[in-house]
């Protein structure tokens, strides 16, 4: 038989921005339900060595801090639920969201907080070392490559703007591209052309990453030629996939409004979706910043405006 389960406040997905929503939530005395989607914690639980997260003067682990953002948001309040929401009904108050489960969740208010997820190539080796030298984010992780070769993949704005991003730290940044042009806006390539420390790879796709054991790192990868096959080997020490981001959106669409790349549109210094009473945060509306520290701030200001909206 399948459960009803009747809120002041749906939080739907978890990450920073859930957790930071579902416990200023559950402080308002909003009773928030929170329903944690296919991968609670979000893409912290796939980060190890988390350095920019204030607060904490040594390093920890992004699986470790979602932990302790889930245990808090419990402990004020919030009830958590190991389930996915597969369709929405945002027609009328209050909404209603049908789960994997097949439980109804009807919320009288809603915070979307489903994230977005890098998009990767797909090769095997990219898994292997993934958070031990292969990053889908330059300003999380670029500090630990300190004065060290690493490679960039990818020939958007995205990369162009990874690649220069990492020059602040990297000894040499290896911009890969499997194409002869970039697809970044004009501004952009003049900068990346411009800077001695970036080495341009025209026509190859990265064929495997390679590495060593104890500790677990890359040092090299093996590039191919789209144009002759050949197979290079590069000494790089961080690879970063620069080939944009999926927000987690596909069963919005035609219920809220959206911008052309999936990402949920939200007002100016605002949450608010184009729906009263559903609100946005976190990666799912954010294609700039994407880090856990902005996903906890637009967090917070979601439930502070579901809070304002239920009283009003």
């Amino acid at each position: 038989m399948h459960n009803t389960h009747r809120t002041k406040v749906l939080i739907i997905g978890s990450g920073p921005a859930g957790y930071t929503a579902a416990i200023y939530a559950a402080r308002a005395n909003l009773e928030p339900i929170l329903v944690q989607g296919l991968e609670p914690g979000g893409q912290l639980t796939i980060t190890t060595d988390v350095e920019n997260y204030p607060g904490f003067s040594d390093v920890i682990q992004g699986p470790w801090l979602m932990d302790q953002m889930r245990e808090q948001a419990e402990k004020v309040g919030t009830k958590l639920v190991s389930d996915l929401i597969q369709s929405v009904d945002f027609s009328k108050r209050p909404f209603n969201c049908i789960a994997d489960s097949g439980d109804l969740f009807i919320g009288e208010t809603i915070i979307i907080c489903t994230g977005a997820q890098a998009k990767w190539l797909g090769i095997s080796t990219e898994k292997k070392y993934m958070g031990f030298g292969v990053s889908a984010c330059a300003t999380c992780d670029g500090f630990f490559y300190k004065d060290k070769n690493v490679a960039v993949i990818g020939g958007g704005n995205t990369a162009v703007e990874e690649a220069l991003y990492l020059t602040n730290h990297a000894k040499k940044v290896t911009l890969i591209h499997r194409r002869n042009s970039l697809k970044a806006e004009k501004i952009l390539q003049d900068r990346l052309f411009a800077n001695n420390k970036i080495e341009i790879v025209w026509n190859h796709i990265l064929e495997e990453i390679k590495g060593k054991k104890q500790p677990k790192s890359v040092n090299s990868i093996l590039i191919k030629s789209t144009e002759t096959g050949k197979i290079q080997d590069l000494n790089i020490e961080g690879v970063f996939i620069a080939i944009g981001h999926r927000p987690n959106t596909d069963i919005f669409r035609g219920h809220l409004e959206m911008d052309d790349e999936g990402y949920i549109l939200t007002s100016p210094d605002s949450t608010a979706t184009s729906v009263p009473g559903i609100f946005a945060a976190g990666d799912v509306q954010d294609k700039i910043y994407r880090q856990a520290v902005t996903a906890a701030g637009t967090g917070c200001m979601s439930a502070l405006e579901a809070e304002k909206f239920y009283s009003g």
